[in-house]
């Protein structure tokens, strides 16, 4: 229920600390934000902002003081902002400003101002709301927008002119995006049109900014809402055209293929349930990104798509470059499961056999569970018989991955015969034949021709050695 105080819900000691320390060097503060949209809503948060009328590093040196030693304040001077971290919270200390933004950057200029003035400068109403930290107001509400109606009625709306808000500052129209995704609330149709109306104002914003805001989206519990609000905006075309490029059916002699764009919101949705993996879920969005590259129409065989797995995997570096994502391990993991991709799907369609369930183990290693989760999700037929022989056979999948692994040890697998076994058994130096030799090992590993072990391993590298004409030295 709504109310004006909510100074029983301070129940922390920071907020007496930070009121004890505000008073004594006479500049108000006041908790404003995040923090108290989701007090409000009843949501867990850490971060706690703190506004006040005065100077905002020495009010965070005092809580610091009064908090006890070891706690250190970190000042960001560029920024006027002063941080320090106490329990389990992360606390900022701002002055209260005024704003003032030039055309082409979205950096301000910044002067002090008042709580009205700070408030005027947030991004959507629900996040101007303030709780007075003064002895004489304790908890008391400052919403000088409504915000507490627009969190009841679960609605995004800019507390000024919306197109002065994001042209100020058009990082905000992904952020209310990513809000209204992360809360379930819906944009105003005027803050709505303006999004559209300024969407090109995006190209200022840096890729690490951005990708920030979509990782949030992403990672949100039905990510595909924020996708549909930046396709339907306009954003999506200027920050990944690449998956906006799946959209829509193509029919030719009354042949059609699914709408690709929506058919990856519903795997990203679906691999959500039951993952918080960040680059798995990156995975499902890009899964299919090679498709309208490869997208082929034949009047024998209608649609196809082959090879997208592939070049899907190539396209990654590229967008990971552009959305300035790692290029590191995170890159190259998502980069293997859109590559591998079908490769469950396939064992199911087929006779599961040991060697193509161990050629997978091999291939995947430890990324052979995520693995199936993303070939899982990408399930998303509207035929419920369909859905249901497929998820069952992806549990034969499973239970034959389980029992094939236990008896082959094959994830992660090293070859029981290494390249300097070779060279010291045949007196060889580093050569291409090591290399035939090793690959006939393992093939006939995988196809189960021997056993993985170190013995049946050394008595067929002679075997191949001497093949290829050369005899043990010992």
């Amino acid at each position: 229920m709504n109310k004006n105080n909510y100074a029983e819900d301070l129940t922390h000691p920071i907020f007496e600390i930070i009121t004890g320390a505000a008073t004594e060097i006479g500049n108000p503060a006041y908790v404003i934000g995040g923090f108290v949209r989701d007090l409000i809503m009843q949501r867990p948060c850490t971060d706690i902002d703190i506004v006040t009328i005065g100077n905002e590093i020495e009010l965070a040196q005092k809580v610091a003081k009064k908090i006890g030693p070891g706690v250190k304040v970190t000042v960001f001077r560029n920024f006027k902002t002063a941080m320090l971290q106490y329990q389990q919270y992360n606390i900022e200390f701002v002055g209260a400003r005024k704003e003032s933004y030039k055309f082409t950057s979205r950096k301000p200029d910044v002067e002090p101002g008042t709580l009205q003035d700070d408030q005027n400068r947030r991004d959507f109403t629900i996040n101007a709301l303030a709780l007075s930290l003064q002895t004489d107001d304790y908890g008391n509400l400052i919403d000088p927008f409504s915000g507490i109606d627009d969190i009841e009625n679960k609605t995004l709306r800019t507390p000024l002119n919306p197109d002065t808000t994001f042209s100020d500052d058009p990082l905000r129209m992904l952020r209310g995006i990513r809000f209204a995704t992360q809360l379930d609330f819906e944009i105003e149709q005027n803050t709505w049109t303006s999004i559209i109306k300024n969407r090109n104002r995006i190209e200022i914003v840096s890729g690490e900014r951005v990708t920030e805001e979509l990782n949030k989206i992403i990672l949100a519990k039905t990510p595909s809402k924020g996708f549909k609000l930046l396709e339907s905006s306009g954003l999506l075309e200027l920050i990944l055209p690449q998956l906006l490029a799946l959209k829509g059916a193509e029919f030719m002699e009354g042949i059609g293929h699914k709408d690709n764009f929506y058919h990856t919101l519903q795997v990203l949705d679906n691999l959500a349930k039951k993952s918080d993996n960040l680059w798995l879920r990156w995975a499902a969005l890009l899964h299919d990104i090679g498709k309208p590259a490869t997208k082929r129409f034949t009047h024998e065989n209608g649609w196809t798509f082959h090879g997208h797995d592939y070049v899907g995997s190539k396209m990654i570096p590229g967008i990971f470059k552009k959305l300035r994502l790692p290029l590191n391990e995170k890159m190259k993991y998502v980069q293997k499961m859109v590559l591998m991709h079908l490769r469950p799907i396939a064992l199911t369609e087929e006779q599961v056999t040991d060697s193509a369930v161990r050629r997978l183990l091999f291939e995947a290693g430890d990324d052979i569970d995520d693995l199936m989760l993303l070939s899982e999700a990408d399930i998303t037929s509207k035929n419920p018989n369909k859905v249901r022989r497929f998820l069952n056979n992806f549990a034969l999948v499973r239970q034959k991955l389980k029992s094939v692994e236990e008896a082959d040890k094959i994830r992660n697998w090293q070859p029981p015969i290494s390249g300097e076994i070779i060279m010291d058994t045949f007196g060889l130096p580093p050569c291409r034949e090591i290399g035939i030799i090793k690959t006939a090992i393992r093939e006939a590993i995988l196809d189960g021709v021997i056993c993985n072990n170190f013995e049946e391993a050394f008595e067929m590298m002679i075997k191949e050695g001497e093949k290829l004409g050369f005899k043990p030295i010992k």
